[in-house]
């Protein structure tokens, strides 16, 4: 392992952090909430430790496949560490509570310990929402884009950062696709607080969910989240560009190159929009049997929640605890299957679920024609079989941890829907989940063990298990694998 560069690189990372933090302590500063200290501690320790590893000198400038492993694990372990400091000093909670908040929001999971939000300084719920927005794209990619100036190349860094069982490039050189996403991630976080403002939300509150909503987080600067909010213009602005977001970006960069034949033929998008319009017409339509005293009321809520649920961000615009058994099993599959890969959403991804689909109905044409060579298609192409086998390892990686996590939050002395919802929406980076972590409540009845590993099942879904692909990375590399 290239040891000193890869301090380097998270002295960088925790350098971008602090950076992210003034906002807030300023905010703080003015407002005179007391919130300052914690953020100035923070600030200090960050700035210090970061400036100590990046003065650190290095010979070699090329970085392994597990060297860019290492480097975004320890990464998000780093800044989840100095950036739960704010909360533990100054918003007068445990350490265990700040760390599980703040992986929360780095992980653009959106599960919260917090009862009473509306009680915190406004600076520290500016720094939660900040989280999600860093966590969205990912620092390391915005870092992948200065690894040039450091006369490295990032894209073992890069493959591991992108969510996805490919890291598809949008331009020729790296660092060029992580700034065109910038710029992308940049107008639509423009665009959406500027959609807010017009429909009437204020500044504070259009910035904190706009935050939420374009990293897919979901931490809202209200008790209830969206409940409150009435009429048809905000949620349908949330849902428009909770959709946008969970879309894989390469499709706007295809877009303002006018390459529509390729977005067109995507496997992917296709099955993103068809499984989408389904999810919102189905549970619409049972609402509206249920009770819903009007058709288009019951086609905002289904909208919004599947949206909100299917991209990760896991606002709530109702208590859809209290729906039918049947909408909230198209929520449960939403939660799994959540957005596409290369966006800001978290879940399984739906090109998994493409392939998967595709891969099952080759095993049954192989049924009566066990010779025939039938390779998978994706977007008009034949998909490795290497990322196929990578990909039902990564779905069968999945299940057993959701099986295995689920059994062992059952210890906890929560009933099956709570311990199954409370594992999958940590896992896929949901937030809320039905029962006792239901979007009325949230994780803070949980001792502080559950929290933690909680944490660890957040960072997990966030890293796509590339810890333990790491491991195996290791292991390997011991057997020469890797040079």
């Amino acid at each position: 392992m290239n040891h000193k560069l890869i301090s380097k690189i998270i002295g960088l990372i925790l350098i971008i952090e602090v950076v992210f933090m003034v906002p807030s302590l300023i905010l703080g500063l003015t407002a005179g909430d007391g919130s300052a200290k914690g953020f100035a501690i923070a600030i200090l320790v960050s700035l210090i430790i970061g400036l100590l590893l990046i003065s650190i000198k290095y010979d070699k400038k090329f970085l392994s496949p597990t060297d860019g492993i290492a480097i975004v694990t320890l990464s998000w372990l780093v800044v989840s560490i100095v950036g739960a400091l704010p909360l533990f000093i100054s918003g007068d909670m445990s350490y265990v509570d700040s760390f599980f908040e703040i992986v929360s929001g780095f992980t653009t999971t959106g599960a919260s310990v917090i009862v009473e939000i509306e009680k915190f300084p406004k600076s520290i719920i500016l720094w939660r929402s900040t989280t999600h927005w860093i966590g969205g794209m990912g620092i390391l990619v915005f870092t992948v884009g200065l690894l040039p100036k450091l006369g490295v190349g990032g894209f073992q860094i890069y493959k591991a950062e992108s969510p996805g069982p490919v890291s598809g490039k949008i331009e020729s050189r790296i660092s060029q696709s992580s700034q065109r996403l910038y710029i992308i991630y940049i107008v639509i976080t423009i665009a959406l607080f500027i959609c807010l403002k017009a429909a009437g939300m204020s500044s504070f509150d259009s910035v904190v969910h706009t935050f939420g909503v374009v990293g897919t987080g979901g931490f809202s600067s209200k008790n209830n989240s969206f409940m409150s909010y009435t009429g048809y213009a905000i949620p349908i602005i949330m849902s428009v560009f909770m959709f946008m977001c969970a879309t894989n970006f390469s499709v706007y960069a295809l877009l303002t190159k006018k390459k529509f034949k390729e977005i067109f033929m995507s496997s992917e998008i296709k099955l993103w929009f068809g499984f989408i319009a389904s999810a919102i017409i189905l549970i619409a339509l049972d609402l509206y049997r249920s009770g819903y005293s009007s058709l288009p009321e019951a086609f905002r809520d289904s909208a919004f929640q599947v949206t909100s649920i299917s991209s990760t961000s896991g606002f709530a615009s109702a208590d859809y605890d209290l729906w039918p058994s049947f909408s909230k099993f198209v929520l449960v599959i939403c939660m799994i299957f959540g957005g596409c890969a290369g966006s800001t959403g978290g879940g399984v991804k739906i090109v998994r679920i493409a392939v998967l689909l595709k891969l099952i109905s080759r095993e049954m044409k192989k049924v009566t024609h066990p010779r025939a060579v039938l390779p998978i298609r994706s977007s008009g192409k034949n998909v490795d079989e290497e990322i196929v086998l990578g990909i039902t390892a990564y779905l069968g990686t999945y299940f057993i941890i959701t099986l295995i996590s689920t059994l062992i939050v059952t210890f906890s002395g929560t009933d099956i829907m709570t311990s199954f919802s409370s594992v999958i929406t940590t896992l896929s980076n949901v937030g809320p989940g039905f029962a006792e972590v239901g979007p009325t409540k949230n994780f803070a009845f949980y001792n502080d063990f559950y929290k933690i590993y909680f944490s660890i099942l957040m960072l997990l879904g966030r890293l796509e298990f590339f810890t333990i692909m790491g491991l195996f990375s290791l292991s390997n590399r011991k057997k020469g694998a890797f040079n």
